[in-house]
């Protein structure tokens, strides 16, 4: 019977006896709820039509889910602030399931390349998610809920990212997409932050700085930027981030269209790093046009950049030139941290937890430190120690044998990154693509070293597609070839090869 229904398309199907049992027993169940529930119930259904659209049109273009679950990474956490009482991150892990689902559905009637997920890099996320079902049992550790909470961004995302898009979202169009979508919402964050600088704080945002986030979003007097997203630490490393491989992108795509607004996506991005008041996100634009400039293979852009960059480092570290300027005097506090308390402050807690992890090589246990940790176990020893880092945040939760696991995989991941770029991407205009996705995800590799930005979203999931486009390289450097040799622009979305 099903085999007769995949051979009927469009209306015909509604006349399948199969599908006219399925309507005829939902139209009795319908009428019998509404007719218990009365008006309350009727108006949940209305509502509910909707998102049944969107579920079909989501099966049927699973492509959809990812989008969704971009969507809800960049405003999930900023809903919190108007929308009280429901868990919205998890609206992020059910998105996910959902996509897998529809992934398997989509392909009910045909077989699923598995050979696609056959990559060194699933492997290894496989690996880390295994790391991470180990620490569960950890005897250090105080909260089972805890671990639930804080594994999903550490471990249980990216394994679930990556392998999707390997399947579905592997395409140039799909990278086209992905940039396009990730620069739209890096402009609205910029723009959403001008307004909280220049025009206020609307009631939400004011009512979470004055009840939580004035303690570390009001310093001297002056408020850090933190837009839609979860603060400022993470809005400064985003923008950062998308400052640069924007930048790169820019310089690489072809047709004045895409060069404006790339780059005018660069510059705001730029800015509303600056007005984040997070001075760790300066080393994601910096260690980023490294890694790009190298990438770029080009002794003019070499020279170019290695200017621009020295003169950057003099500027902040050698001057005192617009320290006038609230924020470029608090962007300069970075190169000078020795003068800086909080860092003093870091250190010493840093080596509070050396004393403390001495005889605990795997820790204390996912969801011990941090906000997690002080969520869900206030007493314990872990909860009262500041981290700040996302280094030292694995280290304090998972040992040293924790961290240097994850060190290993994000050092493999970008080492594999750089050789697939120099060696097996032979079209400059994808190769500085590429680049570009790689220097803003080496560039958060930095900014983790001062706050823990790596595992949150929007980044992280940012990052998770950007690795699994950069192990794709080599396949997209073939469609590439093939859509020239036919006349097509590489970009198009009309081409589904």
């Amino acid at each position: 019977m099903l085999e007769s229904l995949k051979d009927k398309t469009g209306a015909a199907r509604l006349q399948h006896p199969l599908v006219i049992t399925i309507i005829f027993i939902v139209t009795i169940v319908l009428g019998f709820v509404i007719g218990k529930g009365g008006m309350k119930v009727a108006i949940a259904l209305i509502i509910l039509v909707p998102f049944l659209i969107y579920l079909n049109r989501l099966f049927v273009h699973p492509i959809i889910g990812i989008y969704s679950t971009l969507f809800m990474a960049f405003i999930a956490i900023g809903l919190t602030r108007y929308i009280q009482g429901i868990p919205l991150g998890l609206s992020i892990d059910g998105l996910l399931i959902i996509t897998i689902i529809a992934v398997f559905f989509r392909n009910f009637f045909d077989k699923i390349d598995f050979s696609l997920l056959n990559r060194d890099i699933v492997y290894l996320l496989i690996i880390w998610f295994a790391y991470s079902i180990l620490e569960f049992f950890n005897p250090q550790a105080l909260s089972r809920t805890a671990w639930f909470y804080a594994m999903r961004g550490l471990s249980l995302y990216p394994l679930l990212v990556v392998p999707l898009v390997l399947l579905i979202f592997s395409r140039l169009r799909h990278l086209y997409g992905f940039l396009i979508f990730w620069a739209a919402f890096s402009l609205l964050a910029t723009l959403k932050g001008l307004q909280q600088k220049y025009i206020g704080l609307d009631f939400a945002e004011q009512h979470w700085i004055d009840t939580i986030g004035g303690i570390t979003h009001i310093v001297n007097g002056k408020l850090r930027i933190f837009s839609f997203l979860s603060d400022a630490g993470q809005f400064g490393a985003a923008q950062g981030a998308a400052g640069i491989v924007f930048a790169g992108v820019a310089a690489a795509m072809k047709g004045w269209k895409n060069k404006f607004f790339f780059w005018t996506v660069s510059i705001l991005s730029l800015w509303g790093m600056m007005l984040s008041g997070t001075r760790g996100a300066m080393i994601v634009p910096a260690l980023g046009g490294i890694t790009f400039v190298i990438l770029s293979k080009r002794t003019k852009v070499m020279l170019v950049g290695g200017i621009t960059m020295a003169f950057l480092y003099f500027f902040f570290a050698y001057t005192y030139i617009g320290d006038s300027n609230y924020t470029i005097a608090r962007m300069r506090t970075a190169f000078h941290p020795e003068k800086d308390a909080s860092y003093q402050v870091r250190l010493k807690n840093r080596e509070i937890l050396k004393t403390y992890l001495a005889d605990k090589p795997f820790g204390g246990g996912i969801g011990s430190a941090g906000n997690w940790g002080q969520r869900f176990s206030p007493q314990g020893f872990l909860a009262n120690v500041a981290t700040d880092s996302w280094y030292v945040q694995i280290w304090a939760e998972q040992g040293r044998v924790g961290l240097i696991l994850h060190l290993f995989i994000l050092m493999y991941i970008v080492f594999k990154s750089f050789y697939l770029i120099m060696a097996r991407v032979k079209t400059k205009e994808l190769s500085n693509i590429l680049g570009a996705l790689l220097g803003g995800y080496v560039g958060i590799i930095g900014a983790a070293y001062g706050n823990g930005v790596l595992g949150q979203m929007p980044t992280g999931i940012l990052l998770y597609i950007s690795w699994a486009f950069l192990f794709s390289a080599q396949q997209l450097q073939r469609e590439y070839d093939a859509r020239l040799s036919q006349g097509i622009s590489p970009w198009s979305f009309a081409v589904k090869d």
